[in-house]
């Protein structure tokens, strides 16, 4: 039997496809190619996502749009809305019993009624001491004592107004006494003689108040703190006018203000204690429901959570990462899904860690693994050979030029050979190993390969204009794309081929291809061909005996040339001096029997003319590929020129 291991259900689908590196890593490739750092393409994947889950932006819009529906939503009026309506139905019901009395006492008592202020507060104020006849009217009126109490006591203690309701006088002392013992506890702390054992003590008679279960005294500071902050910036966000009502009310909180005296003592506590929280931010809330002031505390909380939440997600700080992000408050205020993606999103990025495709060079800096440029040049070579297949009949160039005709023959074989298997001469081996074995296994010792013509041996030189022009038209990610495909195509099935990478701007230089793939666009001018066919004539005596192709991707005359000092001049227009030298150039390449063939982007006239010239006196050839086809193009010439 299988072993079963059974963990929470996370939020995340069961049934969702696998994390595809393959994407991911093309996607990092092309923002790198475009000029990324591997490390911020990295992030920039993270913000963007992928097809299968959101990206961190799109988690952050979902904060931002949940903060902004909840201060579209509600307003702060509601506890005084609330005392209001119970204060009317107060008011009406003493009315009715003095209506039904016939003294003179009833009768001041209507003008007393009828005389009360506008303002809540004050109203409630006035009443305080007034002689209720109507016991319906005293239980309305002592409802908003007992409102208010609840009200203060929820802005603190999360669940307090629901807890409190209905409560007898014995559970409101149970309440003043843990106020009195906490504030007790908090004057030791801030004056360093508190002890474990008293926190102890302490949670063992009121840790009902505690749901969150603190395990000492700076964990109980940091809840009350939060909410104490939230209390604050909910005063902060009301009308002078709001302000001053409530602040007034607060005075009738369960008839006494002692309930008041002993939140003030405790405010300043947590606000000494800790600093740091937000004590002097405000909201402005907008809607028309109304919310309580700890209906408010709490949703101002949750707004201050979906802010903090929200510069998480965006990343932004020095030294982010996805594990800062509080998974816990993402799926409390964004759902189960949320914190799921962020998964996703931290296992990608640790896969592609852990996989190989990211590594830190001895400078600490991120870059993009061989084993990342070999997956992107296959991607590369994938792209070309798609559209390869739809071109004139021909193959598919993974397969295409590979080998050279079979001589039926078949030898062992050795590490490095890319000829097909003898399946024959393979399973009779393993067979003939073990007699009468079943299944067959099959053993390196085992296996044998066709054995082929001898193929031609090519030495290639791709010169690829690096210059400004090649950023600003939009060239620069097609270029790489073509030199990975290429190099992929020659160091995985023409490993006898030598291939050299350069690139000419103001300079011409040698490259490998992740050299090529992270190089930075450079904001100069200048179309150094002369330096790069010097280079390029170098590479190809270095083998004599292979047979030579330049391949030239470019946008624009030559601009520049090398002057016998190694200095780099440019002129633009080209100068006679600059053309001469570059011609000279070619016309060594072609003494040495190299096949060239200009790809030439964009619709320059002078440039169109300057590349027929120079591929009539080399005997080469001109091709005008557009961005898209610039793959195929260069790599199904280089599968012709090795093939004559």
């Amino acid at each position: 039997m299988r072993d079963s291991r059974y963990t929470p259900y996370d939020g995340s689908d069961p049934l969702a496809p696998p994390v595809d590196l393959r994407d991911a890593l093309e996607a990092i490739g092309n923002d790198v190619m475009s000029g990324s750092s591997p490390r911020h393409a990295l992030r920039e994947l993270l913000r963007r996502g992928t097809g299968n889950m959101r990206g961190l932006d799109d988690l952050a819009m979902k904060a931002a749009k949940r903060r902004r529906e909840m201060l579209q939503r509600s307003n702060l009026d509601g506890t005084l809305e609330e005392v209001r309506k119970l204060l009317d139905r107060a008011v009406l019901e003493e009315r009715k019993a003095l209506a039904r009395a016939l003294d003179d006492d009833a009768r001041f008592a209507e003008m007393q009624l009828a005389e009360l202020p506008g303002s809540t507060a004050k109203a409630v104020q006035e009443l305080s001491d007034y002689e209720w006849r109507s016991s319906e009217a005293r239980a309305e009126y002592d409802k908003i004592r007992d409102l208010l109490g609840r009200e203060l006591l929820d802005q603190r203690f999360a669940g307090m107004k629901q807890a409190l309701e209905n409560a007898s006088d014995e559970d409101r002392q149970r309440t003043a006494d843990m106020l009195d013992d906490l504030n007790n506890l908090l004057d030791a702390h801030a004056q360093g003689t508190d002890t474990q054992e008293q926190f102890d003590e302490f949670m063992d008679r009121h840790g009902e108040f505690f749901p969150d279960n603190p395990t000492n005294v700076e964990e109980l500071l940091d809840s009350l703190a939060a909410r104490a902050a939230a209390a604050q910036r909910l005063r902060n966000s009301l009308t002078p006018d709001q302000r001053a009502e409530l602040d007034a009310l607060s005075q009738q909180a369960f008839g006494s203000p002692s309930l008041l005296d002993q939140l003030g003592r405790l405010d300043q506590h947590l606000q000494s204690a800790r600093p740091g929280e937000d004590w002097e931010g405000s909201e402005r809330f907008r809607g028309e429901q109304g919310m309580g002031l700890g209906e408010g505390t709490a949703a101002l909380q949750e707004i201050a959570e979906l802010e903090e939440l929200g510069d998480q997600l965006a990343q932004q700080h020095a030294g982010a990462q996805l594990d800062d992000i509080d998974l816990d408050a993402l799926a409390r205020h964004l759902g189960d899904e949320a914190a799921a993606d962020v998964k996703t999103l931290a296992e990608l990025e640790k896969a592609l860690q852990q996989q190989g495709f990211l590594d830190k060079g001895a400078d600490g800096q991120w870059r993009l693994s061989p084993k990342a440029m070999r997956r992107l040049g296959e991607s590369a070579l994938r792209d070309v050979a798609g559209s390869l297949s739809g071109r004139r009949g021909e193959r598919d160039t993974r397969k295409a030029g590979a080998m050279g005709e079979p001589t039926g023959a078949s030898r062992e074989w050795a590490f490095g050979d890319t000829e097909p298997w003898d399946v024959t001469r393979t399973i009779t081996n393993a067979v003939l190993r073990q007699p009468g074995a079943i299944p067959v296994r099959l053993q390196v010792s085992d296996v044998e390969v066709s054995e082929t013509e001898q193929r031609a041996q090519a030495v290639v030189a791709l010169l690829v204009d690096t210059s400004f022009s090649m950023v600003m038209e939009g060239r620069w990610v097609p270029m790489k794309r073509t030199a990975l495909a290429l190099n992929h195509l020659v160091s995985t099935r023409f490993r006898g081929d030598d291939l050299q990478l350069i690139g000419f701007g103001r300079n011409a230089r040698t490259l490998t291809a992740s050299e090529l793939a992270g190089l930075d666009g450079a904001y100069e001018q200048g179309t150094n061909l002369h330096h790069a066919l010097m280079l390029a004539g170098r590479h190809l005596r270095r083998n004599p005996n292979a047979q030579p192709v330049v391949l030239i991707v470019t946008d624009g005359e030559p601009t520049a040339h090398l002057e016998p000092d190694g200095y780099a001049h440019f002129d633009y227009p080209p100068s006679m001096r600059t053309l001469g030298l570059t011609i000279k150039e070619l016309d060594l390449l072609a003494r040495l029997g190299a096949q060239v063939t200009f790809f030439r982007l964009g619709d320059d006239p002078g440039l169109a003319r300057f590349v027929d010239r120079m591929a009539r006196r080399a005997g080469g050839r001109v091709v005008a590929p557009d961005l898209d086809g610039l793959g195929a193009a260069v790599v199904s010439d280089y599968m012709r020129l090795r093939r004559k």
